[in-house]
């Protein structure tokens, strides 16, 4: 590409981020703009990224999607009132630290990791704040439905991505992140267990049918 393309790809991205109203991925700005290639796209955001290091706004990337944002230390300027801290409880701040770490997560697997039941109104929490959503259903008996974070939750926290979260590998080496996998293992041992007994079950009435049959033969009266 061209140094004039490249300008002209630039002033095209910039424009498209600056009206959007929600950040946008380079599939997203790559389609919007005619189909251009995504390497051209991505090489205008680092341009972009770096045309506007040190000023007023930056151009960030939150969670693979890219947007404008005032910088953290002129933040204070631009606040008309002051906001109104919620703290969330104990509870709902140990069950967004298991879905962060270990997403996507069943309700089941948060309680396996935490030790205690976890109440629908601690998920629905976190679900209003933007922080966690439903990801779909794990694919086990029963079909739980899995949650993961947001790209909000992201943003919240000035995270590029999941692996910006502290001490993701010491926890691992340390084999703090096995419980949900051991939660996962527990259900899948508990639906195969369901599934020998039912099948015990079903043999144990075969055997008690076909000697119910073997009874009633031998009770029939001979023939004269």
């Amino acid at each position: 590409m061209s140094a004039e393309q490249l300008d002209d790809t630039v002033r095209a991205v910039e424009a498209t981020l600056f009206a959007s109203e929600e950040p946008m991925s380079v599939d997203a700005l790559a389609g919007h703009l005619g189909g251009l290639e995504t390497s051209s796209v991505r090489e205008a955001l680092l341009e972009l990224q770096a045309h506007y290091e040190g000023r007023g706004i930056q151009l960030v990337e939150r969670g693979k999607r890219w947007h404008f944002e005032t910088t953290h230390d002129l933040a204070h300027l631009l606040r008309r009132e002051r906001e109104q801290v919620r703290r969330l409880s104990r509870a709902a701040t140990e069950v967004l630290a298991i879905v962060a770490y270990h997403e996507p997560v069943s309700r089941a697997e948060i309680e396996a990791i935490r030790g205690v039941q976890t109440a629908k109104g601690t998920l629905d929490v976190l679900m209003e704040a933007g922080w966690i959503k439903l990801a779909g259903r794990r694919e086990v008996p029963g079909r739980p439905v899995i949650y993961a974070t947001t790209p909000e939750f992201l943003d919240h926290f000035g995270l590029s991505s999941r692996r910006d979260l502290p001490g993701i590998d010491e926890l691992k080496a340390a084999g703090l992140l096995d419980p949900v996998e051991d939660a996962y293992d527990a259900m899948q041992e508990e639906a195969d267990t369901k599934e020998q007994n039912s099948d015990d079950v079903d043999e144990d009435a075969d055997e008690t049918a076909f000697a119910d049959d073997e009874n009633a033969e031998s009770a029939e009266p001979s023939a004269a």
